[in-house]
Formats: structure tokens, sequence, C-alpha cells
């Protein structure tokens, strides 16, 4: 399989926080791993892991050598990153499959470089199955990251492995190695390891390549907050998750649709909305000329209604 994950990657940023918690302020580097995408040397990784500004990536191959990055874009929303080393040769990389083919029971194997442990170049593999898909899961509440729809398995991820593929049995990458789960304790891997899903990754890293930035191409044509007590007892609202709209913009997809200010939000396509953060990852799924199906509530009865998403209007200069 022409695989080269990347060893380390050195910007400054707060990774071991987010792991394991709260430290005082400081600055250092942090280590994680990544994949090449191209022969021109872009490389996939998550955004925890470069920072939003680093002032320094350095990126080791298993070839032994190390290469400065260039930071291409990042998404916080979704935890990925794209940087890009200059080489004199074309790189290896490894092609993405369809994470939406991923069965659970299948084979996945896991690249990187558990704890910054080694550093003779080449990767840990470990093996395990697919356990589950389509999981959404936010590890911190204080952290602004959404992760939806992932891949979950058993396939050993540690510390430093962040950010490496997860591979199919041929090869190709069904998904990016992010977080594990160790049920609120300071323990190591206990089986719950979960992956951002290929497809995902291809969304965002070709607006990031193309702008350097992820944002919608339509206007929804409204505004919403994430439901709150306060708000559920100040407009004896119904005691559900999901999103308040505060305002529709007369002659947008969501007025033309029926929405009105006061609906709550609880469903955006397939999934139920659980905060703010949340209905915006949910949003990046759609695109201009899609329809978007929105399950609502209004004063307390439950109504679905269509959006149909048009191209987002320029300002006039």
């Amino acid at each position: 399989m022409a695989t080269e994950p990347v060893r380390q990657l050195n910007p400054q940023d707060e990774f071991f926080r987010y792991f394991f918690g709260g430290q005082m302020p400081r600055e250092n580097s942090s280590m994680g791993s990544g994949f090449l995408i191209s022969e021109d040397g872009l490389i996939v990784t998550n955004q925890h892991v470069v920072g939003t500004n680093p002032s320094e990536i350095m990126v080791s191959t298993i070839d032994g050598k190390t290469y400065p990055a260039e930071l291409i874009g990042v998404d916080e929303l979704t935890d990925i990153a794209l940087i890009r080393i200059e080489t004199e040769e074309p790189m290896p990389y490894t092609e993405f499959a369809d994470s939406d083919e991923v069965i659970v029971g299948e084979w996945a194997i896991a690249l990187g470089n558990p704890f910054g442990l080694f550093d003779d170049g080449n990767p840990t593999v470990t093996v395990g199955v697919i356990s589950a898909t389509n999981r959404d899961f936010r590890p911190d509440p204080n952290n602004p990251r959404v992760y939806i729809d992932m891949i979950q398995t058993d396939a050993a991820i540690n510390r430093g492995n962040s950010g490496g593929p997860l591979l199919n049995s041929s090869g190709d990458i069904i998904g990016m190695n992010t977080f594990i789960y160790t049920g609120g304790t300071s323990a190591g891997f206990v089986g719950l390891s979960f992956a951002i899903p290929s497809n995902r990754i291809e969304r965002i890293i070709n607006q990031l390549l193309t702008t350097g930035v992820v944002m919608l191409d339509y206007d929804p044509g409204m505004e919403f907050t994430s439901m709150t007590e306060q708000l559920i007892y100040r407009y004896r609202l119904p005691y559900v998750h999901g999103l308040l709209v505060t305002g529709v913009n007369r002659g947008g997809p969501a007025f033309d649709s029926g929405i009105m200010p006061g609906d709550v939000i609880v469903k955006i396509g397939e999934e139920r909305v659980v905060s703010e953060m949340h209905a915006w990852a949910l949003l990046r799924d759609f695109e201009v000329g899609d329809t978007m199906r929105v399950e609502l509530i209004r004063e307390y009865e439950l109504f679905e209604t269509d959006i149909s998403l048009r191209q987002k209007v320029s300002a006039s200069k």
C-alpha cells in the first residue's frame, strides 16, 4: 500500500490539554500524525494537532527526512487541517475510499506514532474492526469542535495517533484517527476509538484547498440559537434539544418554506439537532440545489418542511 503517514507535527497548540484536561497555559510543541493525499505534498491532519495559527510546523516522514510545512487551511468545527510540504520528488500517497461503504465488522488499520515514542521514522500499525458507524460524539462541552457520523473502531489509538489514517483492508483511507473515549478517566485506550469519515474529510479539504476556509455556499435565510433552560422558561417553549429560530429573512429560503421566528428546529435532514454548533456542522452536508428537510415544533405541534437551498447572493458594492 502506498501510504506515507507523517510521524510528527510540531506547532504551538493545546494538544495535550485536549486529551488530558486543563493545564497551566504555556508555550510548547505538540505532536501528532498525518497522511499524504497527493504526490505534491498535501497532508491531512487534525486541526487540534496544528492549531489555528502555528508559528512553525515541521513534518517528519518515514524516509527519515524532515520538512517545514505550509498551513493551507483549518476548519476548527470539524477538526480538519490541510498542510503542504515542498519536495523535489513526487511523494507516495494513499487514495480515499468511500466511507459510506464502510461495514461494521470489517477490518480497520490505524497508523501513527503513539505518544511520539519512536524516532526511526516507521509508523506503528494497530489492527481492529469497525465497531460502529455514524456516531455523533462531542467529547468536551467547552470545545467548539463537533464530531458527527464518526467511525468507531477498536484498533488501538493513543496520543500521537491523532491525525493519522484509518485504512481498510485494501489500504485505502476510510477515516482520520481523531480521539479516544476513556470514560471520563485519565486512562488510556479502552477499545473506543473514533475517526472522521473520509467523505467528510474530502468535502472539507476541497474547500480548504480552494479558499483556505470552509463556508456555506448558500444562506439558509434564518438566524437561530441553541435552546437553553432560560429560553424554555422565558418563552414557555417545549423542553427539547434544538434551535430557537430568532429571525427569518423575508424572501429567503427559510421564509419561503414557512419557517417563522419562535419555531424550534429539532431535526435537520436525518439528524436530531443538539446545539447551534451541531447545526452548523449538519448544514455543511448540504449545498446549493439541495432540498433540506427540517422538523420543527410550533406551539407544541410537530411540523416538517423542506427548504430549497439557493446560491448565496453577494452584497452589492
